[in-house]
């Protein structure tokens, strides 16, 4: 039996390493894996996070993300983790009402903060009844109140939020939160949430964290799975010359903080091997 652990355990460190100048890659056989260990990561960040600041300052985004969150809420997260001192925000949101299907907080809300602890008024999800403009100003006024309370810490290289942790997606297009390639608002350097009308996803309209927000934070997850990514990926993590540096993922780069990459092998599988180190 230990023999078979072990095995296991070396099969598992075989496809984790440090990509040289992007972050920690954790490459997965399947999604249970993946979920199994981002649950994991998640976990230890809480806990780090908590008893150094007594809060765990989390954004979160929507997608498919939610869903390889879900084994938070199996045990033994669900009775480990300290849910009261969560304080959860999120990246972007789409601009419809909180019971839209397209609600990120509705996604959330369904598939994991209704399954665990966490305390109602630390869920802070945007005003659904402003417009877009409206309610991007509104969240970073939340935001900026919360970060004169070190509810949220403060970078010491800006007067950026310091966000714990932010769980980001990826679309095929490099897209991350809801910065787009070729978007305006990828060179926002001022606002720390802005907004969108012009999505090419449906729906067109969305707030969003900035770039220099997310790259504030001190751990930076990105979360990306399937092989319809695997371009993506690739152009995101491998040294691929200046054509992509535009690429909305590529800018993913905390300044000060800790970038870590979740993939299943599809996602990884056009990723050049060579670039990374165990």
């Amino acid at each position: 039996m230990l023999i078979v652990e072990l095995l296991n355990l070396l099969s598992r460190m075989a496809h984790s390493g440090v990509h040289k100048d992007r972050g920690e890659l954790r490459i997965h056989e399947n999604l249970d894996e993946l979920g199994t260990d981002l649950a994991e990561y998640i976990a230890e960040l809480s806990e780090a996070s908590v008893k150094e600041r007594g809060v765990f300052a989390i954004a979160i985004s929507g997608g498919s993300l939610i869903g390889l969150m879900g084994k938070l809420c199996e045990a033994p997260y669900n009775k480990t983790v300290d849910w009261a001192k969560w304080y959860i925000f999120w990246a972007d949101e789409r601009v419809v009402a909180k019971t839209h299907a397209d609600s990120n907080y509705k996604l959330a809300k369904d598939g994991l903060l209704s399954k665990v602890p966490v305390v109602p008024s630390h869920v802070n999800s945007i005003n659904d009844s402003l417009t877009a403009e409206e309610a991007a100003d509104d969240y970073e006024f939340h935001v900026r109140q919360l970060v004169k309370t070190r509810t949220i810490n403060v970078s010491d290289i800006s007067d950026c939020p310091k966000f714990d942790l932010i769980l980001l997606g990826m679309g095929s297009d490099g897209h991350v939160a809801s910065l787009f390639p070729n978007h305006p608002v990828l060179d926002e350097k001022d606002e720390w949430v802005t907004f969108i009308t012009d999505s090419p996803k449906s729906p067109p309209e969305r707030i969003t964290f900035t770039l220099p927000v997310i790259n504030s934070a001190s751990n930076v997850v990105v979360v990306v799975t399937g092989e319809s990514k695997a371009e993506a990926v690739h152009l995101a993590i491998d040294d691929v010359g200046a054509d992509c540096l535009s690429l909305p993922a590529r800018l993913v780069q905390p300044t000060k903080g800790k970038l870590a990459w979740f993939l299943d092998k599809l996602a990884a599988s056009k990723l050049d091997g060579s670039q990374f180190s165990e």
